[in-house]
Formats: structure tokens, sequence, C-alpha cells
């Protein structure tokens, strides 16, 4: 976006970047895991063409805002990390005990809740409408979610005595998992840009 006022929230125009233009340079952000999704992109006396205008100018903050309702609210938002429930699942097996199985079901139940969610808010966009608000809180929410599933997981698996060769598979998918952690309340509106929006929705800030 580029800024043609002085209110941050308006004046802001939106453009499609060639990564190629002279001035623009992309540093990648290393996951601990030494992979990366993030870049740190900086602009130094970068110029773009107007025919990159994307939609209307000076309309930016408006475009982005009705854009997040799509964005934040498809289920792939709380599924990065699925693949752990689904090996704790096997690991345990057909015989949980109490504690296994309420740590599941609670898990399950859970995701459920996060998925019909999703469901009413792609209800209310193909409706017309835009929940920016609700898309936001399930975002939050399913983020938050899908963070906290491997350390969960880990400790509802920490006292299980199954097949040796389960537990190696399913602690691979973990340690994945729990290295891709800390980037899930980041990527796509930080839990603290998402919490804000609700809070002003509510009319709170």
């Amino acid at each position: 976006s580029a800024s043609t006022e002085d209110n941050r929230r308006h004046g802001l125009s939106q453009f499609l970047v060639d990564m190629k233009t002279p001035g623009i340079t992309c540093r990648p952000v290393l996951h601990p895991n030494n992979n990366y999704e993030f870049n740190e992109v900086t602009f130094d006396d970068a110029l773009l063409p107007h025919d990159n205008l994307l939609g209307e100018a000076d309309m930016a903050w408006k475009q982005a805002t009705s854009e997040l309702a799509y964005e934040r609210s498809g289920s792939e938002r709380f599924l990065e990390t699925i693949q752990v429930l689904f090996e704790l699942i096997d690991f345990i097996g057909q015989s949980p005990d109490v504690r296994e199985a309420e740590g599941l079901g609670r898990l399950v139940a859970q995701l459920h809740t996060l998925r019909r969610m999703s469901i009413s808010v792609a209800g209310m966009l193909h409706g017309g409408k835009e929940p920016v608000l609700e898309a936001s809180v399930v975002k939050d929410l399913g983020t938050v979610w899908e963070q906290a599933l491997p350390a969960v997981a880990r400790d509802l698996a920490a006292f299980v005595d199954r097949d040796p060769g389960n537990r190696v598979q399913f602690e691979e998918i973990l340690a994945q998992n729990i290295t891709i952690a800390p980037k899930l309340t980041i990527q796509g509106g930080t839990t603290e840009i998402l919490r804000g929006i609700v809070a002003r929705g509510l009319g709170l800030r």
C-alpha cells in the first residue's frame, strides 16, 4: 500500500508488485527448522507503474478489510497441525484410558466447533455480507488452537504405553509441528491485531 494522506487509514492504495523491481530486497525469516515461509521485504526508492494499481486509488484500507473475511475464516487457518491429532488418535488406539479419552474428546469437540464457525462465516459471505468481525474470531480461536495442539498432544501421549514403532512415527510428526507452531499466531494477522479488530467491532476501543 502507498499513503497519500496524513491519516494512516486513509489515502492508501494497493499495488501488484513485481518482486524483481529494482529497489526491492527480500530476505527470508527462518523458522527453528531452517525452513521459511515469511520474508522481510524492503522498498528503497522502488518505483511502480500506475497500471499496477489494484482496485481503486485511496481505497486500500476498505479493500483490505473486505478481503480479510475471505482470508481469515477458512478451515485451512486452523488445520496446519491437524496431522498431529490424527497421529495421536492412531497412537492411543482403540482402548484409551479415561485421561486419554477426555483429552481426545476435548480436542475433537474444539475442532468441530471451529469447523461450524468457519461454515457459518462462509454462509455469510455467500449471502453477500462482510463478516470481518466473525472471521477474525474464527482465525483467533483457530490459530491459538492449532498452535497449542502439538503441546497438548505431547502431554496426552507422555504416559501412553503402546507400540514403540507407532511412538517413533508420532514423535517425528510432533517434532515437525512443534517447530512451526510459533508462526501460526503471526501469519495472516497476529493474535493481537485480530483481538483489536474484535474489540473495535464490539465498541470496546
